[in-house]
């Protein structure tokens, strides 16, 4: 299996993208049905309290092992790399084990106190979190294996599944009871969970099944041949002959070693960067859990707006993100300067980065902008004129929102690239200003959520992101002054697609003073106008970008 990096990178983005589209779309309507029926504390223990432990125990166990093994298969068809690297994912399993014991007893002993008559069900979730984990690391290799060989539509058939049986499961058992909301929804996790597992593992038996017949009918075809053409072997797809030996110990080992010295350090940078990452990614739900500043009520609507204003970053910058992140790692080496690398390589890079940022950047930017405008449409239409009406400060949380979404687009990319080629030593090093950056957030998300409430938690994660935005840029600057290049050009927006925005932006805040207390349909159809003028603009001064991925994509396609 020819394995083309680029071309498979945009084709995983955008299938990802697509997918993530129409689930966050079933999402929606989902979440909008439940606000309506399910008690505002039962909300907010299971999207800010029994979601952050998934998150945690996640961070702490699989992602640094994951990202550093994904540096490792710049050339995955080399067995020889894959006793170590299996090795290094079924690590996950005992690390989550160890970490979940104090987390579970943190998460069910400490923090905001939770009423008695839901507590039976709150600890009940909290194991299932647990459990879940547990099941979803029993399938780490397939998935790792699954993202390295680019099987696409695997991923995305399984993570459909994977939401589909959550979903079900979990609007069956409330309409059933909606006082049991927290039993229900560990009840879905769990049962996603191990239809997530057994979905890889049952492809890939069949693939490998498969591929063995299609080499032993080859192999009889030459015989009857008597051809001296070489037999193909099961390695030009995957470098494993059965399912067992992506179990540890099962791959012949030749190095006589269990482990890689060189990933084992990847791995503790990686740690120690995502226990920090962890803490700025998750910070204010670290702190709503923690201290009193918030009642669960409170706590489920900042959630909710926060899911609404996340999901540009969820459905589109995660994707893009996530493949990038593996585009790079494949193209560039980490402990090369660039200067001494192939030419080729790094202009492309170059390339793909500066499109990246104006990309991300363009949809920050419409974001931003129409986001002031379309806020508290949006909440009425997802969590109904009462939702709006009984928290005013809905509104303006979402529109806060919306400004920090164009930080979030470039911080995302910027970071993915210099995570994907930075040294060892320099994870090392960028881990004490993570530091430095985790300290000043949680300290600023506490003083001003104390005095402006949930804004507070936007305010402070917005300064953390343009902190992060500064460190990343120097570093993306220096390493492209030595070759003449300047990827950072494309967080410049064109000038006019910029007063398009200006002009529409404008034209939408109208409508929404004079349209949508007599005709919401009305002021929605406007804003449709508006982007579509908007998307047109960027379309004409974007022609060669466009066309580039639309050759890309046939050629992925193809």
């Amino acid at each position: 299996m020819s394995r083309n990096v680029l071309k498979s990178s945009i084709h995983s983005a955008s299938i990802n993208i697509v997918f993530q589209i129409l689930c966050r779309c079933i999402t929606f309507g989902i979440n909008s049905f439940v606000i309506r029926i399910v008690d505002r504390d039962a909300l907010g223990i299971m999207n800010v309290r029994l979601l952050l432990l998934e998150s945690t125990l996640a961070f702490l166990s699989r992602e640094a092992i994951r990202r550093a093994t994904l540096s490792s298969t710049s050339n995955p068809h080399e067995k020889h790399i894959w006793p170590h690297i299996i090795n290094q994912l079924w690590l996950t399993l005992p690390i989550y084990c160890i970490f979940s014991v104090p987390c579970l007893y943190v998460w069910l002993n400490y923090g905001s106190a939770v009423a008695d008559d839901i507590y039976d069900q709150y600890k009940f979730g909290c194991i299932c979190i647990v459990v879940s984990g547990i099941i979803e690391l029993f399938a780490e290799t397939p998935v790792f294996v699954a993202q390295v060989f680019c099987f696409v539509k695997l991923r995305v058939v399984l993570d459909t599944l994977h939401i589909f049986v959550r979903s079900t499961l979990f609007i069956v058992l409330i309409l059933r009871d909606p006082n049991q909301a927290i039993s229900a929804f560990s009840y879905a996790q769990v049962g996603s969970t191990v239809t997530f597992a057994i979905g890889y593992y049952v492809y890939f038996i069949y693939f490998i099944d498969n591929a063995k017949k299609r080499i032993g009918a080859t192999k009889r075809d030459d015989d009857n041949q008597t051809s001296d053409h070489q037999t193909p072997d099961i390695d030009d797809s995957i470098p494993f002959n059965s399912i067992k030996q992506m179990l540890p110990g099962y791959l012949e080992n030749s190095s006589g070693t269990i482990f890689n010295d060189n990933l084992k350090s990847l791995v503790l940078s990686f740690f120690k960067q995502g226990f920090l990452k962890q803490v700025l990614t998750e910070g204010e739900r670290y702190v709503m859990t923690i201290s009193p500043l918030m009642s669960f009520s409170q706590q489920a609507t900042y959630d909710i707006v926060n899911n609404l204003g996340s999901l540009a970053a969820r459905f589109v910058f995660r994707p893009i993100e996530e493949n990038s992140y593996f585009y790079f790692t494949q193209t560039l080496a980490r402990d090369i300067p660039l200067v001494k690398q192939p030419r080729d390589k790094v202009e492309q890079a170059h390339s793909v980065l500066y499109n990246l940022l104006k990309v991300v950047t363009s949809i920050g930017l419409i974001g931003v902008v129409y986001g002031q405008s379309y806020a508290k449409t949006v909440l009425t239409l997802y969590g109904g004129t009462k939702f709006v009406d009984d928290d005013g400060l809905s509104v303006i949380l979402l529109r806060c929102h919306a400004l920090a979404i164009i930080l979030l687009a470039v911080n995302g990319i910027c970071e993915g690239y210099m995570f994907a080629t930075m040294t060892s030593n320099e994870l090392d090093k960028y881990n004490y200003y993570m530091g430095f950056f985790s300290v000043t957030f949680l300290l600023l998300s506490y003083q001003l959520t104390s005095f402006l409430g949930p804004v507070g938690f936007i305010l402070a994660n917005c300064t953390n992101m343009f902190l992060r935005i500064i460190f990343s840029s120097r570093y993306i600057h220096k390493q492209y002054h030595s070759v003449n290049l300047k990827p950072l050009d494309g967080i410049k927006p064109n000038k006019l697609f910029f007063i398009t925005l200006i002009v529409l932006g404008i034209a939408c805040k109208m409508s929404e003073n004079r349209l949508f207390r007599q005709s919401v349909l009305g002021h929605i159809a406007v804003g449709a106008i508006c982007f579509a003028c908007t998307l047109g603009v960027w379309a004409f001064e974007n022609q060669d970008l466009i066309k580039s991925y639309i050759d890309k994509r046939r050629q992925s396609t193809s």
